[in-house]
């Protein structure tokens, strides 16, 4: 894809933040285990970067998708795999269906804030027995007068301690699985909304991660976005969004990982000469960065259809399949050239390798991802 002056300005001035703003601090956030996302989002709003290709009259730029491809593809620069998230759950994950399907009133109370930095967001869908499969969530939301009355759980809530509302998908039917979901913004605070706990995970330590509870919580049904029962399609379509940010990120990270790894294997001698001069390790560092490049081109071309209007379901499905892949090899790879410095806590390339397990298994795990490869291109087995 040709990118424009508008774009490298834009990546300059995302990575000057990221420089001054972000890195002096992510050791702590990382310790304390959660980042403080009003605050981080207040510094991306100030800059235009957290409603690139959102409309104008909520306070975005109504830019075309490819803008925020560019800030997607600089991610890894964060030396925080949890920063990364939180911010894209904020642009990519929570916000989209809202701001395509949501009602003008709705996007008024709700993205408009998420776009000034003042309300942080989160998205539920997943569930102690629905992740990657959405049909199967339980949790349900049955009209009462002009409420909804949502009951059930979520987890896996990426800002779920922090967050002010939460784009909820809840069954609000007994039909089809598929035809039976819609998408309800539930204000955080609300009575019955509680966090039950925040999970520890082995990575994305600065991204609070919530279990949440909905008891009898009651929103008005103009919370609703869009059509009753159209949840399940709306969250596909988020989905098409969330999974090219997250093979993007992918790129991001598989780059510094090569980067640092390089800087650090010219330094580090063993036997008397640099880890790098070996010919094993430049050349298996020169083939990672080939299949960086390659996953970069697929991640391009599926931004290109987006932009187009196109539905770049096969795409985002590749990329997102590929990049979590590729990024676990090469963390993988590149810690082994650090020696027993790659396995301690407080080198970069150990981070690197703890976060990126994520990304296949966040978004639909890669089996879920040749799953729907294999329907969208038609190649499911005939049934019996």
């Amino acid at each position: 894809m040709q990118l424009t002056h508008e774009h490298e300005q834009l990546r300059q001035t995302f990575q000057r933040w990221i420089t001054t703003e972000v890195n002096p601090h992510v050791d702590e956030w990382e310790r304390e285990e959660r980042f403080p996302a009003r605050q981080v989002f207040k510094q991306l709003a100030a800059l235009g970067l957290l409603g690139l290709d959102k409309p104008e009259e909520n306070g975005g730029s109504a830019l075309d998708y490819s803008y925020p491809a560019v800030i997607a593809e600089l991610m890894g620069e964060i030396h925080s795999g949890g920063v990364q998230m939180g911010i894209g759950v904020q642009t990519d994950m929570c916000t989209p269906a809202l701001a395509k399907h949501g009602s003008a009133e709705l996007r008024a109370e709700f993205l408009t804030p998420a776009i000034s930095g003042d309300y942080v967001g989160c998205i539920g869908v997943s569930e102690s027995g629905a992740g990657s499969d959405v049909a199967a969530i339980r949790t349900k939301a049955r009209k009462d007068g002009g409420d909804y009355v949502i009951n059930g759980e979520k987890t896996w809530i990426t800002n779920g301690t922090q967050a002010d509302f939460c784009c909820l998908l809840a069954n609000t039917s007994d039909g089809s699985p598929h035809a039976n979901k819609s998408l309800i913004i539930v204000p955080m605070k609300t009575k019955g909304v509680s966090v039950s706990r925040k999970i520890r995970k082995i990575g994305m330590h600065a991204s609070d991660t919530a279990q949440l509870h909905f008891d009898d919580v009651r929103v008005p049904q103009r919370y609703l976005i869009g059509q009753e029962g159209s949840g399940f399609t709306y969250q596909m379509e988020q989905f098409q969004s969330e999974r090219l940010w997250a093979a993007m990120q992918c790129c991001s990270m598989a780059r510094r990982a090569i980067r640092e790894t390089i800087a650090y294997t010219q330094e580090r001698k063993v036997f008397g000469r640099s880890v790098l001069s070996n010919q094993v390790v430049h050349f298996a560092i020169a083939e990672m960065q080939v299949e960086v490049e390659a996953l970069s081109a697929l991640c391009w071309k599926g931004v290109e259809m987006v932009v187009r209007g196109e539905d770049a379901t096969p795409f985002a499905t590749m990329a997102k399949l590929k990049g979590g892949r590729l990024v676990r090899q090469v963390a993988d790879a590149c810690l082994q050239y650090w020696g027993g410095m790659g396995y301690a806590d407080e080198s970069s390339i150990s981070r690197i390798y703890r976060d990126v397990r994520l990304c296949s298994i966040a978004g639909g795990a890669d089996e879920v991802m040749l799953q729907v490869l294999c329907k969208v291109l038609g190649i499911l087995p005939k049934r019996a």
